[in-house]
């Protein structure tokens, strides 16, 4: 191309190459010439390969004087889509070269990408994000969101006050409306769409050659359910285009408050918001239309529209840290706690010391954490799935294959002089080649999808089912998922004087006593009081009811089954909420008319790292070892006193969670949920590996793997540690059997013969990921406990596992990394993740890999059965070619229509075997076992129909000419020349070769359809399928109906020469005596039992011996008592 591509770009996410291209005059002309000439044919071609089009119209230029760009994607897939530069002049805004630099920022994108003295910007839109030209770095650059670099000082400072008028207005101008506009798309715009796919202009060709060869009624049935198809997907196209746009309607309509710089507060549409802007939140509920960073105050937000999760989450503002790092980095993997996402609702809002609670526009429109879910329906990502690329490799081995019939086509009309040798030879395309191959792929998946969701899974990404069909390894969360969400609270185990105390009970009749710990209990939680009700945390909720007080918006007071407290109640004045990264959370709280104090929660071990050391238990990590080995979740507790005169937007997280106190231990009891057991055992017994990654202590962790079945009882625990050595750039890792484990032989280990597992923490995989990623394989081939792990490090976890293997296929809960991501949840869709199950257990995972496994064999079913049913007529034809003969017009639609049609919709409706077996389906489709069962099928299908086509000539009755010599009648000479005009390009289609040929490629059909049905061990047998077998027996039944029925117009409609002779079965002497042979059937009589005694009897008849007989005689009448004929007798008498 000219051009060296310019990889990420664009944005990493994206992964896009990009390449510049300048529109040359003379080349458009050409394209021009050539569209005219092609009658639009380079036209259709250019519009389903865009690149060929920017090649041929354009030539290769740097990116800077670009004016058409071409992007691919950096995957496999490798898809070209072609955008146009634009120019947005923002000269009308900037009035002066003085106003220059108040009005865009120094240092901004902005400044970067007006060119001057033009003031006009270069910009693309890709998937609805715009980029503009960065001049000083030459590249495109996302805007629409505020620029990483700035650091926590620097958004308080730069933005604390708001923009002005003329700052708002360029940058509006620059980066689009904050809009996340999914317009309705016309029916005329999906029509025409629909109607320019690959498939219905192949079906439009295939239909235009059919209507040239006289296949009038054929080519209308096809055009009659091809007009069907494109109404039913155009509906469908529709109404999902409504439902979208009215899922983000609401976003634009809304009215929000901004604050100017020096013009005090405006109301205005949410639609004029740009990054920068100064959000000011009032109190009640609202949907946020933007993503903002919290400057000020405390905000409570329900985010399950975003993560599943209807547990709210508080906000906290940003810090003001003065120090150089970007605020992202500042504030690590709890960025996240001080941003409000576009789409979620605030329901709470408590201002602090500083006024308003307040809010800076981070991103707008599509850049949003909404606009990012709603980009990701509009251009889903293809799938990375070996079973789609062999399907197009396929159908290129079966054009090839077409390809040798059309040369075989040509040769034998030609040298038979009939002139109608290219429509001849174009038909055997439009035979070997089915369009709707690939489409057969989604058959099995369609079906699976409604299955799935009568057991309560629903699915928003249906090509991740098949995928569910290879999955060997599922990664589980623990709390909620493998245990119950709910806590019961087994004790607390009070510190005092760095020394531990009697534990304390939580019994019904009896309340904790007032302590320092209970004090932390009854306020460090980050619960809120919702219509009503307490909401929040499940692990908050068991540790506030334990205690009998109750929550009164901000103030807790005590309740009346409370034991007696000194105070009248206390007041949370500030919270750091719970961090996965710090793994602790912190308030700041005031008794009523007393001091403050800072109360901490969180891991054991870390909040005691925070603790001054000499408040600290010297038994701690024994006690600690005690408890969580035995499967208990602990919560360490600690505080200490505030000084009342600081601010408390001016404290920072480090200094309030510093010298505190430790309190004592939480011990909480995390019973396994009754279906976790069962459901790892199945997994197991099905070889798939099950894998723990959790945020608990891993003691905890690996007491419940165990006491689950993921760990058995017999195995070994092997603790991997991994630690950054202090003041140097290197590590270290240590392996050590757990204490249980010590009394076995490690020789038994080294040498293979023992069975073992790691476990290691969050802390210790990212030390091995960073300092020796040579040994993360090995690790994580045995690794089945990972404890303490942050979000990052859990996606991180998953992007490891897949790399382990090609062929390793990872599924983990409410994940979007995994190849198929869990959420369990109560609503009907989560975007958290591609699947999300309404039962709050993991009896959905076996489920959806029964179900996956299903679609991926009904898929490669159908795939097989489609191929073999064009392979079957290819051949078929191509034997008749021969002849100079074919399939006529309603042979070809009773093959299409009333059979493979008809089978292609039922033989899916096969359910899923019950049972997982320890190995998966073949995800390939060009694999030796499925090649070698397709070309036998071919082989088979090949050789009974030439033998019917040699057979048939073989015939004492057959004749070339005569249709009805096997019935004895002789053809006239009228008929005779209706049957075969010499030199006519059209030859009839009425012969015992077509007949025989269609009728044996028709019973073949149903025969490959029945072969290839294949039901145990990943389906339910075939016979379960009651529709298909139905259809499959009536379908045989029409087929018998056509032998024996006898009715002219109907063989003569069918283009069939059948001469019905039922006395061939019913009177068939030689069938009778064959039947009675074989089933040993003998006749009754007396003369016939004679007879076979006789004939058994060697020494019968007595040669040469001599009989006498009993000297008694037996006296007979004369008549011998037989009838008598009296006419007879009496005309006897007289002569």
């Amino acid at each position: 191309m000219g051009c060296c591509p310019r990889k990420d770009l664009l944005e990493a996410c994206l992964n896009l190459e990009i390449f510049g291209y300048k529109s040359q005059g003379c080349r458009k002309a050409l394209c021009v010439a050539g569209y005219i000439l092609s009658c639009g044919a380079l036209l259709l071609l250019f519009y389903w390969k865009p690149e060929w089009d920017v090649w041929a119209n354009c030539i290769p230029c740097s990116l800077e004087e670009a004016d058409v760009v071409l992007l691919r994607t950096a995957d496999e897939f490798r898809i070209y889509s072609r955008k146009n530069v634009t120019w947005i002049s923002v000269s009308a805004l900037i009035k002066s070269r003085s106003d220059y630099p108040a009005v865009v920022g120094e240092g901004s994108i902005f400044n970067e990408a007006i060119m001057k003295p033009s003031l006009q910007v270069k910009s693309i839109q890709v998937q609805r994000i715009r980029y503009v030209w960065n001049t000083s770095v030459k590249q495109f650059q996302k805007v629409g969101a505020l620029e990483d670099h700035h650091t926590c000082s620097a958004i308080h400072a730069k933005f604390g006050s708001g923009l002005t008028c003329d700052e708002q207005n360029v940058r509006r101008l620059i980066c689009g409306p904050n809009t996340i506009d999914v317009p309705v798309i016309p029916i005329w715009k999906l029509l025409i769409k629909e109607v320019l796919n690959p498939f219905y202009v192949f079906q439009l060709f295939s239909v235009c050659l059919w209507f040239a060869e006289d296949y009038m009624e054929y080519a209308a049935a096809i055009i009659i359910m091809s007009l069907l198809s494109i109404a039913l997907t155009v509906y469908d196209l529709r109404q999902q285009s409504v439902k979208l746009h009215r899922l983000v309607e609401s976003h634009n309509n809304t009215m929000v408050t901004v604050c100017r710089n020096k013009e005090g507060f405006h109301e205005l549409e949410s639609h004029l918001l740009v990054p920068g802007d100064m959000l000011v939140l009032k109190a009640g509920r609202a949907l946020l239309p933007c993503d903002a960073i919290l400057i000020s105050g405390q905000c409570i937000v329900n985010e399950s529209m975003l993560t599943g999760e209807s547990m709210p989450v508080t906000k906290t503002h940003l810090p003001q840290a003065d120090n150089v790092k970007p605020w992202r980095m500042h504030c690590a993997e709890d960025y996240k706690k001080h941003v409000l996402f576009c789409g979620t609702e605030v329901i709470q809002t408590k201002a602090d010391d500083r006024g308003e609670v307040k809010a800076v526009v981070l991103r707008t429109g599509f850049n949003t954490a909404k606009g990012d879910l709603v980009r990701s329906i509009l251009y889903p990502k293809p799938m990375n799935f070996k079973l789609y690329r062999d399907a197009l490799r396929f159908l290129m081995f079966l054009i090839a294959f077409a390809a040798i019939g059309m040369i075989y086509a040509v040769c034998v009309f030609a040298l038979s002089g009939v002139r109608e040798v290219v429509k001849k030879a174009l038909d055997v395309i439009t035979i070997a080649v089915p369009p709707a191959l690939p489409a057969a792929l989604t058959t099995g998946i369609i079906y699976t999808q409604r299955r799935l969701k009568k057991k309560g899974i629903f699915c928003i990404s249906p090509q991740r089912i098949n995928m569910c069909g290879q999955l060997n390894l599922i990664c589980f969360d623990k709390t909620g998922t493998l245990t119950e969400d709910g806590l019961d609270l087994w004790g607390l185990l009070p510190s005092e004087r760095n020394c531990f105390q009697d534990i304390q009970s939580f019994r019904a009749d009896h309340s904790l006593p007032w302590s320092p710990a209970f004090r932390a209990m009854v306020v460090c939680h980050s619960l809120i009081v919702l219509d009503g009700k307490i909401q929040g945390d499940p692990l908050d909720m068991k540790m506030f009811e334990a205690t009998d007080w109750v929550k009164l918006c901000f103030v807790v007071i005590p309740g009346p089954k409370a034991s007696s407290a000194p105070v009248e109640g206390i007041i949370i004045l500030y919270q750091f909420p719970f961090s996965s990264a710090l793994q602790r959370m912190s308030v700041i709280a005031q008794k009523i008319g007393g001091e403050q104090e800072v109360f901490t929660k969180g891991a054991p071990e870390t909040v005691a790292k925070l603790c001054r050391a000499e408040t600290v238990p010297l038994n701690f990590e024994s006690k600690l070892l005690l408890y969580t080995a035995q499967g208990f979740r602990v919560i360490g507790l600690a505080c200490k006193p505030l000084q009342a005169e600081r601010q408390f937007a001016d404290l920072t997280r480090e200094e309030v969670e510093s010298d505190l106190t430790f309190l004592g231990l939480l011990i909480m009891e995390n019973q396994l949920k009754k279906e976790t057991k069962p459901v790892l055992e199945e997994l197991s017994a099905a070889r798939i590996r099950s894998v723990m990654v959790t945020g608990d202590n891993v003691q905890t962790a690996i007491t419940v793997a165990k006491n689950s079945g993921m760990i058995s009882p017999t195995s070994t625990v092997i603790l991997v540690e991994a630690n950054k050595i202090p003041g140097s750039f290197s590590a270290s890792v240590t392996w050590k059997l757990l204490e249980e484990n010590k009394t076995k032989d490690y020789g038994s280990l080294v040498t293979g013969s023992g069975q073992y597992h790691f476990a290691m923490s969050g802390k210790s995989y990212q030390t091995v990921v960073q300092h020796f990623s040579h040994l993360l394989p090995k690790l994580l081939l045995s690794g089945t406990v990972f404890a303490r792990m942050s979000p990052g490090q859990k996606s991180s976890l998953v992007e490891e596992f897949q790399k382990l293997d090609t062929e390793e296929e990872c599924a983990f809960q409410a994940l979007k990394m995994a190849h198929a991501g869990i959420s369990l949840s109560d609503q009907e869709a989560s975007v958290a993740s591609p699947f999300t199950s309404q039962t709050p257990s993991i009896a959905c995972v076996p489920e959806l890999i029964r179900e996956g496994r299903a679609a991926l064999v009904t898929s490669f079913c159908m795939f097989k059965y489609m191929a073999l049913y064009s392979t079957i007529q290819y051949l078929g034809v191509l034997l008749l070619y021969w002849q100079l003969n074919s399939f006529g017009n309603y042979q070809f639609l009773f093959q299409d229509l009333a059979i493979t049609t008809v089978i292609g919709v039922t033989m899916s409706f096969t359910d899923a075997y019950p049972k997982l077996v320890p190995y998966r389906p073949p995800s390939q489709l060009i694999s030796p076992p499925l090649l070698l069962s397709v070309i036998l099928n071919i082989l088979f299908s090949l050789s009974v129909q030439i033998w019917g086509f040699v057979v048939v000539q073989e015939q004492p009755w057959y004749s070339k000419t005569n249709i009805h010599s096997a019935c004895g009648e002789n053809l006239s000479a009228e008929h005779k020349e209706e049957h075969l005009i010499a030199g006519e390009a059209r030859v009839s289609k009425q012969s015992y070769e077509n007949t025989t040929v269609w009728l044996l490629s028709t019973i073949n059909c149903l025969i490959v359809a029945l072969v290839f049905s294949k039901g145990k061990p990943f389906r339910q047998p075939v016979y379960t399928n009651y529709v298909f077998i139905l259809v499959l027996t009536g379908q045989l039944g029409v087929c018998l109906f056509l032998v024996f029925a006898d009715i002219d117009d109907l063989y003569s409609k069918l283009d069939v020469s059948i001469c019905t002779r039922t006395e061939a079965v019913i009177e068939n002497r030689a069938l009778w005596l064959l039947l009675k042979k074989t089933f040993g059937y003998y006749s009754k009589s007396h003369y016939r039992r004679l007879q076979r005694v006789l004939e058994q009897d060697s020494a019968w008849p007595p040669l040469n011996e001599t009989f006498f007989s009993d000297s008694v005689a037996i006296s007979v009448d004369e008549n011998m008592g037989g009838h008598s004929n009296p006419t007879f007798d009496s005309n006897e008498n007289t002569l």
